[in-house]
């Protein structure tokens, strides 16, 4: 016997408020209607509801076991009405991020954290890559969203940058390094010294480059190579190596005072972080939330971290 699900939902709302209009009301439908529904079930079924003349309304065994019934239905709609105005909001969703390791690791894992303290119910699934990873990522619509640095965009890409902060190179060592005890310091004194080459693919690497370039250094010592920014940090806290980092990712390292940054002003392109997307994708509520929460976040980082550029770069 087919029974329909709205006639079941009308008796558990009936059964649930203890009468007809009750009930009604609290469907928000007219009690003639639900009357008429509860006369039709009964037909339908060849028993009884309701126990007669008793009132409030009190179910029959078989009204009672079909009101369950109804009682998970309309338990089930009003969970699908929840997600469907959670997932308009961006309240709930999958958000696929990729981004450079140093910056997703420095500066945007810990926003993650933050956006979901929020949006408990949106998942965010991380992925690293460096620009030309991110962008195949974003046209093979593997991400929804790419954080990188990035310089220019070609025409007819179907991408669409926004920047959220200009990219800043330093030079990192140990807080004990002993070149930042020099009065003077002079770029070519960081020829001394052996250095950490940052990973294959990474932007910084070609920064890394021009910049022995440009102070004469064409034979210097690599010792390291190719680490996560953690082995890096924990590599510059123990020796007396050189790396060229973000200034904000050597910003975001600064309570853990173990890494700092020179104060000697060196070359670099002009070239801005910021969220890649594509012109073309699907309107995803969520991840226009994430989007909106990282920007409003760089936008308060951007002071402090001009602030700590300008008092450890120059203010020495």
């Amino acid at each position: 016997m087919k029974i329909d699900e709205r006639h079941l939902m009308q008796l558990a709302a009936v059964v649930q408020a203890g009468g007809v209009t009750e009930g009604a009301a609290l469907l928000g439908l007219a009690q003639p209607g639900v009357s008429r529904t509860l006369s039709l079930l009964e037909k339908r079924v060849g028993e009884p509801l309701f126990v007669r003349s008793k009132r409030p309304l009190q179910p029959t065994p078989l009204g009672r076991a079909l009101a369950e019934h109804g009682q998970a239905i309309l338990n089930a709609a009003r969970k699908a009405s929840d997600t469907i105005e959670s997932f308009r909001i961006g309240k709930s969703g999958v958000v696929r991020v990729g981004g450079t390791p140093f910056f997703m690791d420095a500066l945007i894992a810990p926003m993650i954290a933050e956006f979901q303290n929020n949006h408990p119910d949106v998942r965010v699934d991380l992925t690293y890559g460096y620009f030309s990873d991110l962008r195949a990522a974003l046209n093979a619509d593997q991400i929804d969203l790419a954080i990188c640095p990035f310089d220019l965009l070609g025409e007819g890409s179907g991408l669409v940058f926004r920047p959220i902060m200009p990219g800043r190179n330093v030079v990192a060592c140990s807080v004990t390094h002993p070149l930042l005890l020099k009065r003077h310091l002079e770029p070519s004194h960081m020829l001394e010294y052996p250095w950490i080459s940052p990973p294959p693919g990474s932007p910084l690497l070609v920064d890394f480059r021009s910049m022995l370039l440009s102070i004469g250094g064409t034979d210097i010592k690599i010792r390291y190579s190719g680490g996560s920014l953690m082995s890096i940090a924990h590599y510059l806290r123990g020796s007396e190596a050189l790396a060229i980092m973000p200034h904000s990712v050597v910003f975001a390292l600064r309570n853990d005072r173990s890494v700092s940054a020179l104060p000697v002003s060196i070359p670099h392109p002009e070239r801005a972080l910021g969220l890649l997307s594509r012109g073309d994708a699907l309107h995803m509520p969520a991840v226009d939330q994430f989007a909106q929460y990282v920007e409003v976040a760089f936008g308060n980082l951007k002071t402090l971290i001009k602030r700590h550029e300008q008092s450890v770069v120059w203010g020495h």
